[in-house]
């Protein structure tokens, strides 16, 4: 993960840094919903940010799926091409 923090103003635009930063505002909104459980408006707003990682993550497996696998291990996310078997 701390190759991440470090990742110089040109990279953040690459898809590693995305969801990087996805996974990120997932995990603040999941304990943001845990203590407002109403709260459906970020609720929403959490479910089009898995959406969207899903999507970066599916990109990124069928372009380079050695980046994929680095990235996927770095950041704790389990693979999902794997549970679809």
């Amino acid at each position: 993960m701390q190759k991440f923090l470090d990742i110089k103003e040109e990279k953040k635009g690459s898809v590693e840094f995305q969801i990087f930063s996805f996974t990120n505002t997932i995990g603040r909104l999941s304990l943001h919903l845990k203590l407002h459980k109403k709260d459906y408006s970020s609720e929403r707003g959490l479910r089009k940010i898995l959406g969207k990682r899903q999507r970066l993550l599916a990109y990124l497996s069928k372009k380079n799926r050695t980046r994929y696998k680095d990235l996927i291990s770095q950041l704790n996310i389990r693979d999902i091409t794997k549970s679809k078997i």
